[in-house]
């Protein structure tokens, strides 16, 4: 008997959005491990792993590396992680350790740039969820496989095609996302990834139809919503990929590619002053990549 946590509670206690959470369960990249009466659960492991997968981010380490880290960290944690043990969760930038009664669960050196103690982790998770609002601790039910651990399944085909893009095996990903979109029509994130997979084979009808049908099962993806802008601007719709770009940024204000695009397209059709804005909003998120050049160059050419 364990204690599980709803989307909606997780969302609550991390301060993430549920779109993201659901986003980041069908990309496989962290969520719940409990399948009980149709709904997904988080237990506080999985708590654990999302709240260290949302550091390292926000430390600007790749998703690929995180996944691989949060992955490692999992294989590491107790069954039964509880609130009460010694354990903290730290990371250099590159790897990630867990910290047990001072024993190292795995090598780490260097700066340590992200740490948590989960004892005080626990008592956040408590507090958050005793304030007055929606429902208060789950009540205890009985741990069970994920959808995810069980059968041929829509998420395992997802998986496996991620896996199999991750290794250049294009064909081969996009036979196993046709398969996960025949299984379950309504995962968002499958229906993107293969809408990415078309559109850069050019088959750009295609991959707008992949894209729309996902926003319909999931309206706040800001990935199929981003996507659908730039193909949008492929097809010389400028207005509607302008259009769709606001969305993305109020609704993901962090997105810095979605402020570059915008600010580059509304440049071009005129609306310099937004523009300086966009751009200007792109440099404070990611002022240290290759593309903050040409944003800094676009903003001279504008002021000229």
């Amino acid at each position: 008997m364990i204690e599980l946590y709803s989307i909606r509670d997780v969302s609550r206690i991390l301060a993430v959005q549920e779109a993201r959470l659901r986003y980041w369960t069908q990309t496989g990249f962290v969520g719940p491990t409990v399948h009980k009466d149709g709904r997904f659960y988080y237990t506080f492991t999985d708590l654990v792993a999302v709240k260290a997968a949302k550091d390292l981010l926000a430390t600007g380490m790749s998703l690929q590396r995180v996944r691989k880290n949060v992955e490692a960290l999992k294989h590491v944690l107790p069954d039964d992680t509880h609130p009460t043990t010694k354990l903290r969760v730290c990371c250099d930038g590159e790897t990630i350790v867990a910290l047990a009664d001072d024993i190292a669960f795995q090598p780490i050196g260097g700066q340590v740039v992200m740490a948590f103690n989960v004892p005080s982790f626990g008592e956040h998770v408590m507090q958050t969820l005793a304030m007055p609002r929606a429902s208060a601790v789950p009540a205890p039910v009985e741990d069970g496989p994920t959808e995810a651990n069980g059968g041929t399944t829509a998420y395992r085909h997802f998986v496996e095609a991620c896996a199999a893009e991750d290794r250049g095996e294009s064909e081969t990903a996009e036979h196993l996302f046709r398969l996960a979109v025949d299984l379950e029509p309504h995962m968002a994130a499958a229906l993107t990834n293969l809408g990415n997979l078309v559109y850069r084979q050019g088959e750009l009808h295609e991959a707008k139809s992949f894209y729309e049908r996902a926003l319909e099962h999931d309206p706040s993806q800001p990935e199929a919503r981003y996507n659908l802008a730039n193909l949008l601007e492929d097809l010389g719709e400028t207005e509607l990929a302008i259009s769709e770009l606001r969305r993305v940024c109020a609704a993901a204000p962090e997105f810095a590619d979605a402020h570059y695009n915008l600010g580059i397209m509304l440049a071009q059709v005129g609306g310099t002053t937004q523009a300086k804005q966009c751009l200007e909003r792109y440099l404070e998120l990611d002022g240290q990549s290759d593309w903050a050049r040409h944003a800094r160059t676009f903003l001279d050419q504008i002021a000229v």
